[in-house]
């Protein structure tokens, strides 16, 4: 693993630098470290978050997080949930659920009700670096091989990328005078993470309240039989007044407020950044999670969104750090993708949330009717990035299977142990898997060597199962694949699918990533 490593004139030097510790910055320094990157992160907090904040992993975000291994922790804590129900008039009026039982491809057909501070915990164990809190960037600067921050304490740290995963309110945005626009519905939600007493058939649903004609309150299960209430109040809002609005919407059942471990509002703002990487794409700067982008909390979109950035960012970086044969053009056009694809999704998610929030005052039928209609972003599943123009995906598609795409995620037979394993369980991040479909194909080799896994993926026979092979190189078996004519698949570090084709393709595919100008 890389190191910090003091300068001359007493700098402290990087691969990257992380301001913000909370999940993106958090997940984006422990992909880096993953990789080799010395990395140094500072967060102005005074130490980790121990209450509030997020609550839901959606389906994609587990994915990503079982490839950096924390998932089963969290999903020990947490509770599981994929059915929007409505209430009104005293009654359950609806149940809703094909959004996420129909999801193909996929282990985690629901959402992960989990708070933050369990996320985040979970990432500061899986990190080997320590977190710099109560340390706050009071400048930054960038020339053409690195960036530089300063901070409140006196330390001016150079790394060879910077991160702004700084929230909302960006210093590094600001800094950079990135422009940052949108809308500003008049709307102030309070939110409740409380226990209560109540005769309230309790359940492991998201529970939408209609009270005359409008949808201001939804109930979220949590971990240690918690409640989470989001309200929409008009005039002042009070913990008083939100807990009254419950208790109305509740009726004919009643509610008793045990203990609230924490309570805040949130005004609802819908805006992105201008860019997401400094310099117009081309700098040393990127920004990532509430930093690039921010919307109503509707959907669940805000974490999962920022685990999103930093898990299509990190490889990226790495990549243009540490390959000696990506020219500074080349390594400036790889992290300009992401740019490119992110900020497209950024708008998309945006744009969902406001539908959403906007809904609430609407009917409950009528809101949960949006949420069908945009289970592709709430689940994560439907996250794409065909039709972007992103220089990274080479139009392309077989079955199944195509370029801009998420992989798949499917059982495979083959094991040395004889167990079934999913793809999502056994991949690295940070490598390229090139996945010959239908037959055991020689495996490519690109021109200019990437981390690369190679996986033969063979149609499931009856009655017994190919062997495995170790190394970087296996042999499985999988019931997604069909005898039909054989081909290879580029799968990036970020589970989304590069290319789909041939071995020639496969080859210009790879090789085009070096020689990015």
């Amino acid at each position: 693993m890389g190191s910090i490593s003091p300068a001359m004139n007493g700098n402290e030097e990087v691969d990257l630098v992380v301001i913000g510790g909370g999940p993106t910055g958090l997940l984006s320094a422990v992909l880096a470290r993953h990789m080799g990157l010395s990395v140094a992160i500072i967060d102005e907090k005074s130490g980790p978050l121990k209450l509030g904040r997020a609550d839901a992993l959606n389906a994609r975000t587990q994915q990503y997080l079982e490839v950096v291994g924390i998932l089963d922790e969290l999903r020990s804590k947490g509770i599981e949930c994929n059915t929007s129900s409505t209430f009104a008039e005293g009654e359950f009026k609806s149940r809703q659920s094909k959004w996420w039982t129909s999801l193909e491809h996929c282990l985690h057909r629901n959402f992960l009700m989990i708070g933050q501070p369990d996320v985040e915990a979970a990432l500061l164990k899986k990190l080997d670096t320590p977190v710099s809190y109560g340390e706050q960037a009071i400048s930054i600067s960038e020339d053409e091989e690195s960036a530089v921050i300063t901070t409140n304490r006196g330390r001016t740290l150079r790394g060879k990328y910077a991160i702004g995963a700084d929230g909302a309110r960006s210093m590094v945005r600001a800094a950079l005078d990135i422009t940052f626009t949108g809308t500003k519905p008049e709307m102030v939600w309070s939110v409740l993470d409380t226990f209560i007493d109540t005769d309230f058939p309790v359940c492991s649903e998201i529970v939408t309240f209609q009270l005359n004609g409008q949808s201001r309150v939804s109930w979220i299960p949590r971990e240690r039989g918690m409640a989470r209430f989001y309200v929409l109040l008009d005039g002042e809002i009070t913990q008083d007044k939100a807990e009254n609005s419950i208790r109305e919407h509740l009726a004919p059942h009643r509610v008793t407020f045990l203990k609230t471990e924490w309570f805040s509002t949130f005004e609802v703002k819908e805006r992105i950044a201008s860019t997401f990487v400094s310099k117009r794409g081309t700098g040393r700067v990127v920004l990532a999670g509430d930093a690039a982008h921010v919307h109503s909390v509707n959907g669940g979109q805000g974490l999962n969104t920022g685990i999103a950035d930093a898990f299509g960012l990190g490889w990226r970086i790495a990549l243009a750090v540490r390959h000696a044969k990506l020219s500074p053009q080349g390594a400036s056009q790889l992290v300009q993708s992401y740019d490119t694809e992110r900020r497209a999704v950024a708008g998309d998610v945006i744009g969902v949330a406001a539908k959403l929030v906007r809904d609430t005052i609407r009917t409950a039928k009528e809101y949960v009717g949006t949420i069908e209609k945009n289970a592709g972003y709430i689940t994560g599943m439907g996250v794409a990035y065909d039709g972007t123009g992103s220089a990274l995906i080479s139009e392309s598609e077989v079955g199944i299977w195509k370029a801009g795409k998420r992989c798949p995620d499917f059982s495979l037979l083959g094991s040395e142990s004889g167990e079934p394993q999913r793809l999502y369980s056994i991949v690295p991040y940070g490598q390229f898997l090139i996945l010959s479909i239908g037959s055991r194909q020689d495996h490519c080799q690109p021109r200019e060597e990437l981390p690369t896994t190679h996986l033969t993926i063979l149609p499931s026979v009856a009655g017994g199962v190919q062997s495995a092979t170790g190394g970087t190189s296996s042999t499985y078996e999988a019931d997604i694949v069909t005898s039909a004519e054989p081909f290879k698949v580029v799968v990036r570090p970020d589970m989304y699918i590069g290319y789909v084709g041939n071995e020639a393709g496969v080859n210009e595919y790879m090789d085009s990533i070096l020689s990015l100008s």
